[in-house]
């Protein structure tokens, strides 16, 4: 249990932010003499000015426990980060301060400062490179199925991500639900019996589709997801790498997909099927549909009002694209 005053969370992968989160509020309560009367406040430091961060910052005339929890500061203003970096190096007495940050944005210079103040750190990014997101991928649900007291094999470990994708609200779910369903004696055969096939179709068949000009198929494909549930993020995060996929190889151009697996962080068969799908695609068209998938990716977090509606536009137009 950790008695730090001053929390770095470094990074934007919402399941290990809310878990690291609730993990330093869970410590300092247990460490209080009123757990259940501890204030928690929180606040978008990008959003905020700084009368207001200096009037949640301010120490208290008794000195009283509380958490400030401070988000997207990756965002503040120029003024609110220098009140932010001042404070977190003398934290006032009974304020346990714990301050958000993507890593980038225009306070950068932020991550290195708080941790000249003794930060404690909190890593919650994914690796930028797509060989070590696999590797880490794989490590998340190797410890998932290791905190719930459950020993399963490497080719189970590999079984649940090919049928879920790489989400991991997605992969913690799965991972809680085959305990559950199996009483903890899990193996391939229990994750096939539960989960084949729907990464296929709920991502991966649908993606495939759209990027081959396919509009009828693509559109069949992912109502039939939908119509059993399939999480908005894992279609649509499955049309992104496919798009993005194609953007990567298509500018790395035509050499053998083997000299260029290495440089691209990819297997040599993806690099391959990249390289046939390419073919079918204008640069231009690319970074319309590089454009298309970005703005899907904010809509099914909550930006779009339909998101189903938004998973079909997108699907629609990157296929008519395609075509």
């Amino acid at each position: 249990m950790s008695d730090a005053s001053l929390h770095l969370i470094l990074g934007e992968e919402e399941l290990l932010v809310d878990r690291a989160v609730a993990q330093i509020v869970s410590d300092v309560r247990t460490r209080s003499e009123t757990p259940g009367d501890l204030p928690v406040s929180r606040l978008r430091a990008g959003d905020a000015g700084v009368p207001e961060l200096a009037e949640l910052l301010s120490p208290s005339l008794f000195a009283e426990e509380r958490i400030v929890i401070l988000e997207s500061t990756a965002d503040a203003g120029k003024d609110a980060a220098a009140l932010i970096l001042d404070v977190a190096g003398d934290p006032p007495p009974g304020v346990t301060l714990v301050i958000l940050h993507s890593g980038g944005g225009r306070t950068k210079a932020m991550v290195p400062a708080l941790r000249k103040c003794g930060a404690e750190e909190h890593m919650c990014a994914a690796p930028a490179k797509a060989g070590e997101k696999a590797a880490w991928v794989r490590t998340f649900v190797h410890k998932e199925f290791q905190a719930a007291g459950v020993r399963v094999s490497g080719d189970v470990e590999q079984l649940v991500i090919e049928a879920v994708g790489s989400d991991l609200r997605e992969l913690a779910a799965v991972c809680s639900q085959l305990v559950a369903d199996t009483g903890g004696k899990i193996d391939a055969a229990a994750v096939r019996r539960y989960y084949s096939g729907k990464a296929e179709v709920s991502g991966f068949d649908v993606a495939e589709k759209a990027v081959a000009g396919d509009t009828a198929g693509a559109l069949e494909a992912l109502r039939w997801a939908m119509h059993r549930g399939v999480a908005h993020v894992l279609l649509a995060d499955a049309l992104a790498d496919a798009v993005h996929t194609i953007a990567r190889v298509g500018s790395a151009g035509r050499g053998d997909p083997f000299s260029l697996a290495s440089s691209l962080g990819m297997p040599p068969w993806k690099v391959k099927k990249a390289q046939a799908q390419a073919r079918t695609w204008a640069p231009a068209s690319i970074g319309t549909a590089l454009t298309v998938v970005a703005a899907l990716n904010a809509d099914v977090k909550g930006a779009a009002a339909d998101p189903d509606y938004a998973l079909e536009h997108a699907v629609r137009v990157i296929s008519e694209l395609a075509a």
